[in-house]
């Protein structure tokens, strides 16, 4: 049964037993509304937050991969062709490295590149061959004496060899004993020659690191 505006006007709210039934079970809904929100709000989804954050952070991630994914794939011509470019740059290089019927060669080319520069060489000592992935590096020690241009000249003339030397552990210091001008200088450096391992070379070598 409704009840009118100037009967709810004549409810004294500080005394509930005398409220009349609708009122008593209109306030008792609401009362079990608002401990239905509360303890969904509590039990629910206090319960599920930390779910959710992992969900959203998750949703984060998917998200940067998808446009990570997008970029390739709009990009994957362009990749393509870096890919060939790539591989013409490795192969270049790669014929700049020198078989091993070829070393020796390189090795005099090495030795007079000193000399003919004006420098005096007082060793020159190969190492043992180091290999690597698929090449074999091979370390020079070198001694020269001579002024300050004229090693300059044999790094240039060094840089210069159609194939692939580097020089490492540079020490230059000034030459000692009579014979010495005031602007001689002796060089120690490590030159390092690159060989190809061909097929066979390489297998091996695999097959001595899978031994190990």
């Amino acid at each position: 049964m409704a009840m009118t505006l100037e009967e709810l006007k004549q409810i004294d709210w500080r005394d509930p037993g005398r409220w009349p039934l609708p009122v008593r079970l209109g306030v008792i809904c609401a009362f079990f509304v608002v401990v239905a929100a509360a303890l969904l709000y509590f039990v629910v989804w206090n319960s599920n937050k930390e779910e959710l954050a992992t969900l959203e952070q998750r949703e984060t991630q998917l998200r940067d991969e998808f446009r990570t994914k997008h970029a390739k794939a709009v990009n994957l011509e362009l990749y393509k062709q870096q890919l060939v470019e790539i591989e013409k740059q490795f192969g270049t290089q790669l014929q700049q490295l020198p078989r091993a019927t070829e070393m020796d060669n390189l090795l005099v080319d090495i030795s007079q590149s000193g000399t003919q520069t004006g420098l005096e060489q007082t060793l020159f000592e190969p190492q043992p061959e180091q290999n690597r992935d698929f090449y074999a590096e091979r370390p020079i020690k070198i001694r020269l004496t001579g002024n300050y241009h004229q090693m300059g000249d044999f790094a240039s003339t060094i840089a210069a060899l159609p194939r692939i030397v580097t020089l490492h552990d540079i020490n230059i210091r000034t030459a000692s004993g009579k014979s010495a001008g005031s602007d001689q200088l002796v060089m120690d450096v490590t030159a390092k020659t690159y060989r190809y391992l061909d097929e066979e070379e390489i297998a091996g070598a695999r097959k001595k690191q899978g031994k190990k």
